[in-house]
């Protein structure tokens, strides 16, 4: 939501800034009249979406680049500018050891970082924790823990004022609410999530505009704020896998994004929030359901295609490996595809000479060479 700064109070101009909603949370009413046909329309869409996940005979393979993209929406959306070949390239080269991650831009691992947290987040409520404000910290000290976030308290609340401004950085926005009310909004917001009865979607756009209202971290408020509408839905039962992601509609409609949740606070249009975000949330799931779909077809067919040129009772093997890393270093495809290397080098050769791999790197030294699979980057580039 906009840009944060901490800045000098005296440099910013607070000539239209809106101010935190205080004592309005949780809202005393939603207009359901006003939204009812909306909310039919987005618990249609995703519903959709979802009985395509459930139908996928893996949709952990056929969805990573659903949460590449994901990632790399919502950080650009905070100002880190990664692409989604930067981010696949990362993972082909990145060492458990960490080795070779301080000739990598920082934006990537600021962009990496929101991915890893957001799975470290689902692994935690998989084990039974809930979604609470010590999961919502621990998932922000992940996401902050290099790059130009660690110097900005990785998981601790604000103590001090934060103003969300415009891209001049002067003009301000919205004022969240105070570092000493803080502790009382969260626990208050929190209390809604575990209580409140409206309807799922309801829930999560409520929850999303009050995060963001609050914004309780010196920065990052944004992705983990999207994580969180990621979470709900799936804890609640909207989405069976955790592999619904909203960023892509709110940064191609960014400026409404801010303008319907400064109106929550300056005049208690809760419901016109609610319009904004069931629309996001259909047209979103539209989106996933058109990519996750071209993305099964592309499978469907190169399954066809790479049992018949490799010959391999191996074959799906490494068509699985490469859905799933798309950009890949042939030694990482020999030692984790599970296919023996033998087998793999003649692989790798046969789908170099097919075209259906590329090299982005030649072999240099003791560096494997590093390929791409174009036809799936084609579908999943942002």
């Amino acid at each position: 939501m906009g840009f944060e700064l901490s800045i000098p109070e005296k440099e910013l101009n607070f000539e239209h800034a809106v101010n935190y909603h205080y004592e309005k949370f949780p809202p005393a009413n939603i207009d359901y009249g006003l939204i009812v046909n909306q909310l039919v329309r987005a618990t249609e869409a995703i519903a959709r979406f979802d009985q395509m996940l459930k139908n996928l005979h893996n949709s952990e393979i056929m969805l990573a680049p659903l949460r590449n993209q994901e990632a790399v929406i919502s950080s650009r959306m905070e100002g880190t500018v990664s692409t989604m070949d930067e981010i696949l390239q990362y993972e082909a080269d990145y060492d458990e050891t960490g080795e070779g991650e301080a000739n990598t831009r920082s934006e990537v691992i600021e962009t990496i970082l929101y991915q890893r947290a957001l799975k470290n987040a689902q692994a935690e409520i998989e084990r039974g924790q809930p979604l609470s404000q010590f999961l919502i910290k621990a998932a922000h000290q992940q996401l902050l823990s290099f790059g130009r976030g660690h110097t900005k308290s990785p998981g601790k609340y604000k103590s001090e004022q934060n103003y969300l401004v415009d891209k001049t950085k002067r003009n301000v926005l919205f004022v969240p609410i105070s570092p000493e009310r803080l502790q009382e909004g969260l626990d208050s917001l929190f209390k809604y999530i575990e209580e409140s009865k409206e309807t799922a979607l309801i829930k999560a756009a409520i929850t999303h505009i009050e995060f963001e209202a609050l914004h309780p971290f010196k920065d990052g408020n944004g992705r983990i704020g999207r994580m969180i509408i990621t979470l709900m839905l799936w804890t609640s039962g909207v989405i069976s896998a955790p592999h619904y992601y909203i960023s892509g509609y709110f940064e191609e409609n960014k400026d409404q994004y801010i303008d319907s949740m400064r109106r929550v606070s300056e005049s208690n249009d809760w419901t016109g929030w609610c319009l904004f975000f069931l629309e996001a949330v259909e047209q979103q799931a539209i989106s996933n359901l058109q990519i996750a779909e071209n993305i099964r077809t592309l499978y469907e067919e190169m399954k066809i295609e790479f049992s018949e040129l490799l010959a391999s009772k191996w074959s799906v093997n490494a068509l699985d490996y490469i859905f799933t890393n798309p950009v890949f270093r042939n030694n990482k495809f020999t030692q984790h595809s599970g296919i023996p290397s033998a087998s793999a080098a003649r692989f790798t050769r046969l789908l170099l000479e097919k075209d259906l791999i590329t090299v982005v790197q030649e072999a240099s030294g003791r560096r494997p060479a590093l390929y791409r699979f174009e036809p799936l980057m084609r579908l999943v580039r942002v």
